[in-house]
């Protein structure tokens, strides 16, 4: 039988969605009973972590430099990763629910096939929404798509409207009274998730 481990999928992850998941594993393991000792204190992780979403503001005015120190940035916050996922495993020694506890992937779990979860608000101005769906682990992007729905509920055929590396989108150019449906679907290493349920909202 395979022993469980935790995992390293969080270094194929988009750099944007780094911080946040790494954000994650230090509330996971602070305080953790299991997790008393760590080879790399939560502090430093955490100085780390904070450095690296610094450096990712920095960088969006497209400066070389500034680009260049988000990458080494990310490249040390990642190795940093890699070796409290080196102390985990020492610790759980394959423990399933440790291993949960710490907030890394364990080996053991599916990849992520199941529907995403989608919600629809109102957008920032009229004749738009917003979209909002559960993050999906090690996804790379997310395909969103719409379709019509008249008055008398005859449905139009689904059209792909945005691909984005965010688990959010803005529909724009709907039609004010209308209802429209959504949906959503995760592409990651494995594959493509299948869709969520389409959800429908009065465009206002």
């Amino acid at each position: 039988m395979k022993t469980i481990k935790a995992l390293l999928d969080f270094v194929t992850m988009p750099f944007r969605s780094k911080p946040t998941f790494f954000y994650s594993v230090i509330d996971h393991m602070t305080g953790n009973p299991d997790y008393t000792d760590p080879d790399i204190p939560l502090a430093t992780l955490k100085l780390a972590v904070d450095n690296f979403a610094l450096a990712i503001l920095a960088a969006e005015d497209g400066s070389h430099t500034a680009i260049s120190a988000r990458n080494d940035s990310e490249i040390a916050v990642t190795l940093l990763f890699k070796n409290t996922v080196g102390y985990v495993n020492r610790v759980s020694n394959g423990n399933l629910t440790k291993i949960l506890s710490s907030g890394f992937t364990p080996s053991s779990q599916p990849s992520p096939r199941e529907k995403a979860i989608l919600a629809i608000t109102d957008g920032p101005h009229s004749g738009t929404a917003k979209g909002t769906t559960l993050y999906v682990n090690n996804a790379g992007a997310y395909t969103w798509e719409t379709r019509t729905v008249s008055s008398t509920g005859v449905k139009g055929p689904w059209v792909r409207i945005a691909l984005t590396t965010q688990s959010t989108v803005i529909f724009e150019n709907l039609e004010v009274a209308a209802v429209f449906e959504a949906r959503v679907a995760a592409i990651t290493p494995n594959g493509v998730t299948d869709f969520c349920a389409p959800v429908a909202k009065l465009v206002i």
